[in-house]
C-alpha cells in the first residue's frame, strides 16, 4: 500500500481532530479548537464551522490552518499512528448538496446546520505529515494523496441505498467479524475508493478496502470478497 493511501485510511477512520488557526486576535499566535471532520472523496477535509467561533474569524483573516488527529488503541500514545494536514481553508459555495453526505455521518449537526451562522469550509491539503506508528515517519505531497474524480463520486448514493434495503444482515456480519460488534441497527453512511463507513447502533465503523475502488462494479466484487471472509 502507498503512504498516500495509508494515510487517506487513517484520516478517514478518524471523525474529529485539533484544528490549528492563526489568531487574528493575537497577531498570528497558533489557535486550537477541537471540530468534526469529514474526509471528500477525493482527500480534502469537510468542516462546519459558524462565522461566530474563533476559528472561523481566524480562518477569514487568513486561511492557513493544519489538522491533526490520532490513533487511541493504546495508552502509549507516542506509539500510536498520527497524521497532520497543512493546507487552506476554503468556503464551501453548495451548502444543501454537501450537507446531504455530511449529515450521513454527522446526523447529530441537523440543528446547527440549518443556523444560518454555520458553513462548509473544505481544507485542501499543502502537505501532510503521516506516522504510521514507531519509525513509520514520512511527509506526503498532495499531488500523491489528493485523488482525481472518479465514477464511485457519483454512484455512491445507489450504492448505499441498494446496501441498505437488500443486504442489512451481511452488514451486520461485517460488524460482527472485523469489529467484534453484535450490532442490531446498521446502515451504510458512505462508501469511497478507500473503504466503507456503517454506522452500528449508532457508532460510525470504518471498513478499509483491499484495493482502491473507483465504481460501483468493483465496489460490488470488494463487498462480496469481504462478506466471504466474514462467513
Amino acid at each position: 500500500m502507498s503512504t498516500a493511501r495509508a494515510a487517506r485510511q487513517m484520516l478517514r477512520a478518524h471523525r474529529y481532530g485539533a484544528l490549528c488557526t492563526l489568531s487574528q486576535k493575537f497577531n498570528g499566535h497558533p489557535f486550537g479548537s477541537i471540530v468534526p471532520y469529514l474526509v471528500e472523496h477525493d482527500g480534502s477535509l469537510l468542516i462546519l464551522i459558524s462565522t461566530l467561533a474563533e476559528h472561523t474569524r481566524n480562518i477569514l483573516h487568513d486561511p492557513r490552518v493544519s489538522l491533526v488527529t490520532h490513533s487511541q488503541d493504546n495508552p502509549d500514545i507516542q506509539s500510536q499512528g498520527r497524521i497532520t494536514v497543512v493546507g487552506a481553508a476554503q468556503p464551501v459555495a453548495d451548502k444543501l448538496q454537501t450537507g446531504k453526505r455530511y449529515l450521513r455521518y454527522f446526523p447529530e449537526a441537523q440543528n446547527i446546520f440549518a443556523m444560518a451562522d454555520f458553513s462548509f469550509y473544505r481544507i485542501v491539503p499543502q502537505t501532510l505529515r503521516f506516522i504510521g506508528g514507531f519509525g513509520k515517519i514520512h511527509w506526503v505531497a498532495a499531488n500523491s494523496y489528493l485523488l482525481p474524480s472518479y465514477p464511485l463520486i457519483g454512484q455512491e448514493d445507489d450504492v448505499i441505498a441498494h446496501m441498505n434495503a437488500d443486504h442489512r444482515d451481511t452488514l451486520r456480519r461485517y460488524c460482527q467479524q472485523f469489529h467484534q460488534c453484535a450490532a442490531l441497527a446498521v446502515e451504510m453512511v458512505g462508501i469511497d475508493c478507500d473503504g466503507f463507513d456503517l454506522r452500528a447502533d449508532g457508532r460510525i465503523l470504518r471498513f478499509d478496502f483491499a484495493e482502491a475502488v473507483l465504481d460501483a462494479q468493483q465496489a460490488r466484487q470488494a463487498l462480496i470478497a469481504i462478506a466471504q471472509a466474514a462467513q
